[in-house]
């Protein structure tokens, strides 16, 4: 059974529907808390039955904070899975844990959704995903950049070619990070690991296309706090010819740019522009797709509402995989992010050896 074709089978209402996905969360600091307040509550197919953290500050927040029975929580999963019935694992820890954690969730039964990269390695990845399969659970990586409305209506329009074959695709990305409550000050690969991943794999599911091979330059201009390159500039070759030009920093003084970057995309017959995922302390404005004809007038692409977007669209979504056993279109599997995951290693490998070009199959061997 492939990865993903799961489903549970307890809690059945008459059709044969799970009622409530029971889930433990796994990694309660500051981002895994931002999990237990903002995401998980607001998705109504999830019930978390037991928190789990080593850290004894982090369990007694959540305790504190949101009310949490101290009876749901456990300083491991291994303590919590003893004393709870659970179909899902919400893996919210830092990245260095991520793969024991999910590593020791399969092997338990439990299917998984985790946040990204999954894994520090390739090797690491494929062996989880590996794991998934064997086990016949779901294992997600939580690519919460897809869940947009803009990403989703571009996707739709390149499957059916609304303005012709794609000529080009440039991607710019700016934010000044000083300025907005950044700390990862000392974090390796700041720009391409931490923040281009969601580019990257934005390429993928927006141009249904792979990569096949990437060449990189990064650099840390003087002034910049980050101890490692902040900023650069990648050419990414797909599969069917695209190349995409790639430009990106997290020390920009220019004017910033939504979180998911500006897009465009130039077809043979217009130009598709668009942006997505623009918000900041509180301040939101919504997604922005514009189709520019070449003999026509610019229009903007009314963009219909998604019942849960973000994290809370990939939560929503692994739940109703494992109730279904079902995975739907441009689904962030495990397997399918094997291939985001080594964009992002092969583009760092490009940047170590001086901008060369680097293939995919060399990272994914």
């Amino acid at each position: 059974m492939e990865e993903g074709l799961h489903a549970t089978t307890q809690r059945l209402n008459g059709k044969g529907h799970i009622l409530m996905v029971k889930a433990i969360q796994v990694g309660l600091g500051s981002w895994g808390f931002d999990w237990s307040k903002e995401v998980i509550p607001n998705v109504p197919s999830i019930e978390v039955v037991a928190y789990a953290d080593a850290s004894p500050a982090a369990t007694e927040r959540v305790q504190s904070e949101l009310k949490v029975d101290p009876q749901m929580c456990f300083a491991s999963l291994s303590e919590a899975a003893k004393a709870v019935e659970a179909d899902l694992v919400i893996a919210t820890l830092r990245t260095e844990a991520h793969y024991p954690v999910v590593k020791e969730a399969l092997q338990l039964g439990f299917n998984v959704i985790v946040e990204k990269p999954f894994a520090s390695t390739m090797a690491q990845a494929k062996e989880l995903v590996a794991l998934a399969e064997a086990q016949s659970r779901v294992l997600m990586v939580s690519q919460n950049y897809r869940f947009q409305q803009a990403p989703i209506a571009v996707a739709e329009f390149m499957a059916a070619r609304k303005l012709g074959p794609i000529n080009q695709v440039s991607i710019d990305f700016r934010r000044h990070a000083p300025t907005q409550g950044y700390r990862y000050w000392d974090m390796p690969d700041p720009l391409l690991a931490d923040m281009s991943i969601h580019h990257f794999d934005l390429m993928r599911m927006v141009l249904n296309v792979e990569p096949v091979r990437v060449a990189c330059r990064t650099w840390n201009p003087e002034g910049s706090p980050f101890a490692h390159h902040p900023t650069g500039a990648a050419l990414i070759e797909f599969d069917t010819g695209i190349v995409v030009s790639y430009r990106a920093s997290w020390v920009s003084t220019g004017r910033p740019t939504a979180w998911s970057g500006e897009w465009t995309i130039d077809c043979s017959e217009g130009e598709i522009w668009w942006t997505s995922r623009d918000h900041f302390m509180g301040k939101a404005k919504p997604d922005v797709v514009e189709l520019r004809p070449l003999d026509g007038k610019p229009e903007n692409v009314k963009l219909p509402a998604l019942d849960y977007a973000d994290r809370l669209g990939t939560l929503a979504t692994v739940a109703k995989v494992i109730e279904t056993g079902s995975l739907p279109p441009r689904f962030s599997s495990g397997k399918d992010n094997l291939v985001s995951l080594a964009l992002v290693q092969a583009t760092i490998a490009s940047a170590n050896r001086a901008g060369e070009w680097v293939d995919i199959a060399e990272v994914m061997e």
